[in-house]
């Protein structure tokens, strides 16, 4: 017996990588009941600080912090989920100018996540969004290569040998234009757009081919004339599908005669236009 139950805390070991949060199911999944997990659990083999979800504890991974949660869902629990938006350009470095009040919330796209997230006891708040924005990837190996290169990046967590998956600066500016004007700003937006100043246009006209949203399309046309960076200068716009008609996305402010949509005031009176 005493064989045995060494050989089972082994392969859990092995399994169950330190700081990563799991749930009862995937446990039982990989063969270990209710009662052995209880055991477990008394033992301090397995901690838990919400019912019915469990890790092996780390000195070196803050049972607090968002990412290992991340990496879980990503990586051992099989949800597809990627950081985004927001978080996905702070973590690039690439949000040196925004503010640092919204940096408490995490940004994920993707599938709906197990209901025992929301509980656990984190440092910041996990913010998820369905993945509906683009077209997804399809057809030959090549195809969908070329579509995760486009669209997502992997990121190594600190000194740690896990990584995030997380949209290429490209697909985040997107994401985040998305969110505008109700859960983002236009000052925020327009500040960390004029720091973009490498992205890639081929990237960029992929992403925006497969856009669903007219609205975000034509905001981040808009923004992307207004500060004339190297790049929209060889981006092809004539090929994206910017729609017809008008779009109000700030009420009362003034109409765009170019995109058609409605920004402030403030912003309509210095956009830079290019000829």
């Amino acid at each position: 017996m005493g064989i045995q139950r060494y050989e089972r805390l082994n392969r859990l070991q092995q399994l169950l990588p330190e700081g990563l949060p799991v749930d009862s199911s995937w446990l039982q999944q990989h063969g270990y009941s209710r009662q052995l997990i209880a055991k477990y659990l008394k033992s301090e083999w397995l901690a838990s600080s919400v019912r019915g979800v469990y890790r092996r504890e780390s000195a070196l991974i803050d049972p607090q912090s968002w990412e290992p949660v991340a990496i879980s869902l990503q990586t051992l629990l099989d949800v597809p989920v990627t950081v985004g938006g927001r978080t996905a350009l702070e973590l690039q470095g690439l949000s040196h100018y925004l503010s640092s009040k919204a940096s408490g919330k995490v940004h994920m796209y993707g599938a709906k996540p197990p209901t025992w997230v929301s509980k656990l006891p984190l440092k910041q708040q996990f913010i998820f969004h369905s993945a509906n924005l683009f077209e997804k990837g399809n057809g030959t190996n090549k195809k969908q290569k070329d579509y995760q290169q486009v669209n997502f990046t992997n990121q190594q967590w600190g000194a740690s040998v896990y990584s995030l998956q997380m949209s290429t600066p490209e697909r985040a500016i997107l994401e985040l234009l998305d969110e505008l004007p109700a859960n983002e700003s236009f000052h925020q937006a327009d500040v960390l757009m004029e720091g973009l100043t490498n992205l890639r246009p081929k990237y960029l006209e992929t992403l925006l081919l497969n856009c669903r949203s007219i609205k975000t399309k034509r905001l981040f046309l808009w923004f992307a004339q207004r500060h004339n960076h190297h790049w929209f200068k060889t981006l092809d716009s004539k090929k994206i599908d910017t729609g017809s008609g008008k779009r109000m996305i700030v009420p009362g402010g003034k109409l765009d005669p170019k995109y058609l949509i409605t920004v402030p005031v403030e912003f309509a009176d210095d956009v830079q236009r290019t000829i």
